[in-house]
């Protein structure tokens, strides 16, 4: 439920909505880029972003956050690169196990999926009765 006490006023950037987090859905799409590619942290932050789930990029630390997670329970493994020119840069693999978690992951958002179509046939129908009230 929105925290907000004025549904008419809900504000997408400020509301506190479960669904509206994207912190939920960051472990399953590293998981789904590192399938596509080995790849490092800055590159994974804007392979996020381009998901779309929220305004502007996700918080680096989340990110971070998560692949620790995930490379401590063996979904992914890193290794540091050096390059001819700039930093040393860790780039993350996923692991035989990763791809098991991100079939799963895949699984429960199809899941989901069909539950938020089901919610929004249901809510188109609640505004097409109330446009019927107002006529």
């Amino acid at each position: 439920m929105c925290s907000s006490s004025r549904i008419n006023h809900h504000n997408e950037e400020t509301c506190k909505c479960p669904g509206g987090r994207i912190s939920r859905f960051i472990q399953p799409c590293l998981l789904v880029l590192l399938s596509e590619k080995p790849s490092y942290g800055y590159e994974l932050i804007e392979g996020v972003n381009r998901f779309g789930f929220q305004d502007g990029s996700p918080d680096p630390g989340a990110i971070y956050r998560n692949l620790r997670r995930l490379e401590e329970d063996g979904f992914v493994i890193s290794e540091w690169e050096t390059g001819d020119a700039g930093p040393a840069k860790r780039y993350y693999k996923l692991t035989s196990d990763g791809e098991g978690l991100l079939h799963a992951w895949a699984s429960g958002i199809r899941k989901r999926k069909k539950a938020f179509e089901k919610f929004l046939r249901k809510y188109e129908e609640y505004l097409r009765k109330g446009e019927n009230k107002n006529v």
